[in-house]
């Protein structure tokens, strides 16, 4: 039983995820559905022996959906599947045409709600003695044009609400349109009633008050409010956007010893691969010839460009910036890097969040409830009304109120509140270089007072370095370091491997040895320009009746002395150790700044582990622990009553990563293991770490102030629209502010997510 992720057509609210979730459970097969008002999509899984997506489409059709299962895909998609998406449900073009079909209606309505609220502006300062009467004729053209353009405003532009009200008296499914269409086909109905039936009526009600106003005025603000957010929502999906942006069309391939430009899905594994400068990288692989600098930042966040040579590995969507090289492909289509990011962006920003249970609880009843709330609002006005204010006003007044309740209730704000400040926080995450899961790890990463990290490649670099030189001869540095390279590239062991990347780096010239010799589990001996050296410990030293000082110190501090000797005398002591990255200093500070405590696990010994954590400010330290035991200190940590997250490498730190409240995988280049926790660091880079928090805190923060502003606005609008507040202070709303308020509720709270690309983390 796999799970599938379907985008949905005609989905754009809160109730419209639960009635689809509502009637898909009851279909027989079906194991579990999540739907998504934020990305327009639904999560199934089900049993294809028993149902199919077909049959599931059918069920919904009815109410006004349909399951786009052209564009289905499973978790483990191909990349190519994902190449149309702005990370909502629709391609690019679909949002496009949307947007575009919103903008024709909103042009073709706008010019009528000017023209009405002319009318009503008139009507009103008139009364108030700051303009002339209408003249007659004025007022007859306007008696007969109102009803006309309100005719075309509702059964033109409104037809999505009249259709929403239609399903809900044929099959009971009421969501957002319902509450729209039956606000503004009864101001429509009265006031049709009230024109027609004129004389008959006059005696009863006020036959000049008529609401062919609010049926134009309150459409066209609602029609405004969505095309605003159709715009918004499409800018949530720029991070997918970008990502995909990223992917090349085509390939440069060397096949049958001839350059050849290829589809990007003919591409193979072994594949030779040419790269020319300022082009994309079209797969992941190895180097194999030549070398450049590569621009890595649209994927890992990095700005400065990468050396890359022989061996090292390139990712696809990066951008080689200067020369031409070739690579061996070792991944390609749905095994790349940038497609499982692709893949990953779009399953966490499709994720629901733990606080987004409490606003699904309450769409599930909305629209029920305001419909129920709208009733008695009218009836309570005509009972109660009528004996203070009279049949006529009461009646009016009823019926400003019913239309107003049923025309502020959205739930599009409250649906809105959650999925979009996730779609946007993911997103922005990803350009960081920080892969979330799942929402569920960003709002708790938020809440962690524990960071736990692991010292070996995430506090260090995870690799032995020459760190520092104590030269005591009359040799300059940088001939004991020619010497130390030239005798150490003959050798295999690691600190000699550590001393030859120096090499790399500083560019050193070799010179050439003679004499070459191992010796065994002690150093080697080899003669360099006529004079013989030994390379070793402190044991080889005290054979060759060297004398040094103590070498204590320095083992206490995780450094490891190599000794370079000329007979019996010391000429120098190389330091190699595991380095301590440049940012771990200033990441730890910054996690206390945020108030979080700060521990190191660490298999090491307890000096060295002292050591680094004093060099780094950590808080506490526990060393010599098996992996056993770091999960043991996480549960320790967590009887406290303490959220811990755990960042490691997500190999030997698997158990605890796994028991963390959340688990943060140090990953580098395209080893990256986006499965092995909650969050993944691109480039094993713990600086990122703090901007994961931080991301989590702004993420979490928008959507508080989202739930906030869409309970309030509720809360208040609704007692406000029927009228609670008119026996004490005279306020009644007009249903033309309740639908500018709708339209603008929604906006707001997408805007309010969106925010959250320009913050700083």
């Amino acid at each position: 039983m796999n799970t599938h992720t379907y985008p949905v057509r005609g989905m754009h609210c809160a109730s419209c995820a639960s009635i689809i979730e509502k009637t898909l459970q009851k279909v027989d097969g079906v194991h579990h559905i999540e739907v998504n008002p934020g990305t327009e999509a639904a999560k199934i899984s089900f049993d294809h022996a028993r149902t199919s997506l077909e049959a599931l489409s059918r069920e919904i059709e009815p109410l006004g959906y349909t399951l786009v299962t052209e564009h289905a895909h499973e978790e483990a998609a191909s990349h190519s599947g994902h190449g149309a998406h702005t990370g909502m449900n629709q391609t690019k073009e679909e949002k496009i045409r949307e947007i575009a079909h919103l903008r024709g209606l909103l042009w073709s309505a706008a010019p009528l709600a000017l023209i009405s609220l002319g009318v009503m502006g008139w009507h009103l300062t008139s009364s108030l003695g700051l303009v002339p009467q209408m003249s007659a004729a004025l007022r007859a053209l306007v008696a007969w044009l109102l009803p006309l353009m309100a005719t075309y405003v509702l059964f033109v532009v409104g037809q999505p609400y009249l259709r929403g009200l239609y399903r809900f008296l044929r099959h009971g499914a009421a969501n957002m349109d319902t509450l729209v269409g039956l606000g503004t086909l009864t101001a429509f109905l009265y006031s049709v009633v009230v024109t027609v039936f004129a004389e008959p009526l006059r005696a009863f009600v006020d036959v000049s008050a008529t609401y062919y106003d609010v049926t134009i005025i309150v459409i066209t603000f609602i029609t405004l409010g969505k095309y605003l957010e159709a715009r918004a929502k499409v800018k949530t999906g720029d991070a997918i956007e970008k990502l995909l942006n990223l992917q090349v069309k085509t390939a440069l391939v060397v096949r049958d010893g001839r350059e050849r430009e290829i589809a990007i899905d003919q591409v193979v594994h072994g594949d030779q691969i040419v790269v020319k400068p300022a082009s994309r990288i079209p797969v992941d692989g190895i180097v194999s010839e030549g070398e450049s600098y590569v621009d890595e930042s649209m994927i890992t966040g990095e700005p400065m460009p990468v050396k890359k040579g022989v061996s090292d590995a390139v990712v696809a969507g990066t951008m080689n910036t200067s020369g031409t090289f070739v690579f061996t492909a070792t991944k390609v289509g749905s095994e790349t890097m940038l497609a499982r990011i692709v893949e990953m962006v779009e399953e966490a920003q499709g994720s629901r969040a733990p606080i987004q249970t409490l606003a699904d609880q309450i769409s599930t009843v909305f629209v029920p409830v305001v419909l129920v709330i709208a009733f008695v609002t009218l009836g309570v006005w005509l009972l109660v009304g009528t004996h203070y204010l009279g049949f006529s006003l009461a009646l009016a007044y009823g019926l400003t109120s019913f239309v107003g309740v049923l025309v502020i209730a959205c739930p599009c704000a409250l649906g809105l509140a959650t999925p979009t400040a996730i779609i946007v926080g993911v997103g922005k995450g990803a350009h960081e270089g920080i892969l979330v899961k799942d929402a569920a790890t960003l709002e708790m990463l938020h809440k962690a007072d524990v960071v736990v990290v692991d010292k070996t490649g995430t506090l260090t670099r995870g690799k032995p370095e020459l760190v520092s030189l104590e030269n005591d001869s009359d040799k300059s540095d940088e001939e004991i370091v020619r010497i130390l390279v030239s005798l150490e590239s003959k050798s295999e062991h690691p600190i000699a491997g550590a001393i030859v990347a120096h090499e790399d780096e500083k560019k050193i010239v070799r010179a050439s040895v003679d004499a070459f010799t191992m010796l065994k589990g002690k150093g080697i001996a080899g003669r360099v320009g006529g004079v013989t050296y030994h390379v070793g410990g402190a044991t080889l030293a005290r054979e060759l009746g060297a004398a040094f000082d103590s070498l204590e110190q320095h083992t206490r501090e995780g450094k490891t002395p190599v000794l370079l000797l000329e007979g019996a005398r010391v000429l120098a002591v190389a330091m190699v150790a595991d380095a301590i990255k440049s940012e771990a200093i200033t990441a730890v500070k910054d996690l206390h700044a945020l108030g979080i405590h700060v521990v190191m696990l660490t298999g090491d010994d307890v000096h060295t582990a002292r050591y680094i954590a004093n060099q780094v400010g950590i808080d506490e330290v526990v060393a010599e622990v098996l992996p056993e035991d770091k999960l043991n200190k996480i549960k320790e940590l967590q009887q406290q009553g303490r959220v811990v997250a755990m960042a490691g490498d997500g190999v030997n730190d698997a158990p605890a990563l796994a028991q963390a409240d959340v688990g943060i995988a140090m990953a580098t280049g395209t080893d990256v293991a986006i499965e092995s926790a909650g969050i993944t660091l691109l480039h094993g880079d713990i600086s990122k770490l703090v901007k994961a928090v931080r991301l989590s805190k702004l993420t979490m923060r928008g959507i508080k102030q989202n739930l906030f502003w869409a309970f309030i606005y509720n809360i208040v609008g609704i007692p406000l629209a029927g009228g609670l507040f008119y026996p004490v202070f005279g306020w009644l709303i007009s249903p033309i502010f309740a639908g500018l308020a709708m339209a603008l509720s929604s906006v707001s709270v997408v805007s309010n997510s969106l925010r959250i690309k320009l913050k700083a983390v």
